[in-house]
């Protein structure tokens, strides 16, 4: 049953947050409410939007809490995939249990903020928010994951996660993420992560790697150094060619340092002469991340 809690929601600013807090115990109940108010904004761990809200960025008109929906709260096997619900909290992702079929989102989920984050914060927030240092987000550019998006009237349409954060598809009216779905290579993948003084565990520079044995590639996704999640697509085709994928999947040192060169400087480009030592510094972190994220997935 949908309940109603008028005038809920309070910012600690002062002035009124929301209207109205709208409970929805479905996805169908909770894509009709936004049809029904098209002001509302969802909201589940509220990480981000309270945020937001209690800064006086945001005053939305409504809220629709997505909470109570515990078909989103877990995951399923779908055809060598694992259709991940966008209510996953980060706290439940890095469990060992799901670590065991997706490692390194495991270990972004982990690394996503103190328990109280943790435990509120979710998957489907990471994405819809698409803050550039969201943890999630690289992990889930290199594994290509697929959003399932729930609309209005029973519809379902499904975009690859890297067209919502590049902003080349975008959610429509009512629609809400109610499923990724994720490729379970059963092979190593890795997440690693930069952090500086920008806040607490919030990155500088992360890597999400996978390997891909059944297609012989290397998969890679650095994020927060840009508005979304970078592939560095020659650097990936040009290191699977070296990679012996019928023996010991090894590589020299020297492939190894090129490899995370040749990420850094598709990732973080000059922006003219002189390189400004910034630029330089970034880079040389993402190198680092780049080549020990393939170094670890090799030896894993």
């Amino acid at each position: 049953m949908t309940t109603h809690a008028p005038h809920a929601l309070h910012s600690s600013q002062g002035p009124q947050a929301a209207q109205s807090v709208t409970l929805p115990a479905s996805l169908d109940e909770a894509v009709a409410a936004l049809a029904a108010m098209p002001a509302a904004v969802p909201v589940a761990g509220g990480t981000d939007l309270m945020a937001s809200v209690n800064a006086g960025l945001l005053r939305p008109a409504a809220l629709v809490g997505l909470g109570r929906i515990n078909e989103i709260r877990g995951w399923q096997y779908q055809d060598g995939h694992a259709l991940l619900g966008a209510g996953l909290t980060h706290a439940r992702m890095g469990r060992p249990d799901f670590a065991a079929l997706i490692p390194a989102l495991a270990a972004a989920a982990r690394a996503a903020g103190p328990p109280q984050i943790r435990n509120a914060g979710t998957l489907g927030g990471n994405i819809a928010t698409a803050a550039p240092t969201g943890d999630a987000l690289p992990v889930l550019a290199a594994l290509e994951a697929i959003l399932v998006i729930h609309g209005p009237g029973g519809s379902r349409r499904e975009i690859p996660v890297s067209h919502l954060l590049a902003g080349r598809e975008m959610l429509r009216p009512g629609e809400l993420i109610g499923f990724v779905r994720v490729p379970l290579l059963h092979a190593p993948q890795v997440f690693l992560k930069a952090t500086g003084r920008t806040g607490p565990g919030r990155a500088v520079a992360s890597v999400g790697l996978v390997l891909d044995p059944a297609r012989r590639g290397v998969r890679c996704a650095i994020g927060a150094v840009a508005p979304m999640p970078l592939r560095p697509l020659e650097a990936e085709q040009w290191v699977a060619s070296l990679i012996d994928w019928d023996g010991e999947r090894t590589l020299a040192p020297e492939a190894l340092e090129a490899f995370g060169e040749y990420v850094a400087a598709a990732c973080v480009p000059d922006q003219g002469e002189p390189v400004a030592p910034g630029v330089l510094h970034l880079r040389r972190m993402v190198a680092v991340l780049a080549r020990r994220a393939l170094g670890r997935a090799l030896t894993s």
